[in-house]
């Protein structure tokens, strides 16, 4: 179902099958003919009557297009994101016109380059939607909260890396004593360290984070939410030069970490638009269905007139299922 190709919804009104150019249009029960088969005439208008329903989602993208085409320009960024995802396709599916042409009408339901760029650029532009209208509605105090309860000063860290020596064909048995391996490893870090041992020479010696191991394991200034979740938590508990007394395991391996340094945290005027992009962010992720609520509400916002009422219960019914759906996952 494209843009392009719709027959059923508007262009239908208009067409006229085995009537050529300069023949007379038929007209049925007040409806203008759109094919006649000997005596059997159907009209645009009975045709309209029997797709509309199942073609709601075809209606859906004309509307979007109208009210974001003009809102959200279509620009380098976008342009540049529709590029890379269009060469990722190809590079999964190879180079042949035949095979792409058949993923493109397979897996994205268009006929060509062309199409599937326009119906990206329609995921794009309700992406922009969605997150302007979810940060529109973030209220001060769930600001306030998060600022309170999430913000902090710039932090600094040096760690000790203990990666998992395992390879991804690895049994289970392997993977599970390459990382018992690992955390003994890491464990007698921390032994030498709380017997004086300093932390630069046992980084060089033992961490296998080379980018950081030849300066002692030295990290930086970050803010906490660059961070993974585990190495995030276990640095703000810390006390500056204190470092952790079981090994943080992460995604990479086992972590000694060592605080080195806390900023002030920054006043909430200079991190109030920061903050509600983080907000929106985790809205988003922790609710799979505020994506098509939003998108749902966006449109409403935009006083859409329904003229028929077998196209507004079948819109209801499409986006009540996309939000359940959503929901359920």
């Amino acid at each position: 179902m494209k843009r392009k190709t719709i027959i059923g919804l508007i262009t239908i009104l208009s067409l006229t099958l085995l009537t050529g150019c300069g023949k007379e249009i038929e007209v049925k029960n007040g409806s203008k003919v759109a094919v006649s088969l000997g005596k059997n005439k159907f009209t645009a208008t009975e045709y309209y009557e029997k797709i509309k329903e199942d073609n709601i989602s075809t209606l859906i993208d004309m509307i979007d297009h109208s009210i974001l085409d003009s809102k959200y320009k279509t620009d380098s960024k976008e342009t540049e994101s529709i590029d890379k995802q269009i060469n990722q396709i190809k590079s999964n599916y190879g180079q042949d016109e035949n095979t792409y042409k058949s993923v493109l009408q397979q897996y994205f339901g268009v006929d060509s380059e062309e199409e599937l760029r326009d119906k990206l650029s329609l995921e794009y532009k309700r992406n922009l939607a969605v997150e302007d209208y979810v940060k529109k509605n973030i209220k001060d105090d769930e600001i306030k909260k998060y600022y309170n309860e999430k913000t902090t000063g710039e932090m600094s860290a040096s760690h000790i890396l203990i990666s998992i020596d395992a390879k991804e064909d690895a049994t289970e048995d392997e993977k599970s004593e390459a990382d018992k391996k690992a955390k003994e490893t890491a464990e007698k870090v921390i032994k030498e360290l709380d017997n004086g041992k300093k932390f630069a020479s046992l980084a060089k010696k033992y961490s296998t984070d080379k980018s950081t191991a030849t300066n002692g394991g030295d990290l930086g200034y970050f803010e906490l939410d660059s961070m993974t979740e585990e190495f995030a938590n276990a640095v703000k508990e810390l006390k500056v030069d204190e470092y952790t007394k079981e090994p943080i395991k992460t995604e990479y391996g086992y972590h000694i970490i060592l605080k080195t340094g806390e900023k002030d945290k920054p006043k909430l005027n200079k991190v109030k638009d920061d903050i509600k992009e983080k907000i929106k962010d985790e809205k988003l992720q922790d609710n799979n269905a505020l994506y098509y609520e939003s998108l749902k509400a966006y449109r409403e916002g935009k006083k859409i007139s329904w003229n028929d009422d077998i196209l507004k219960k079948a819109y209801d019914e499409y986006m009540t299922k996309l939000i359940d759906n959503a929901k359920s996952k």
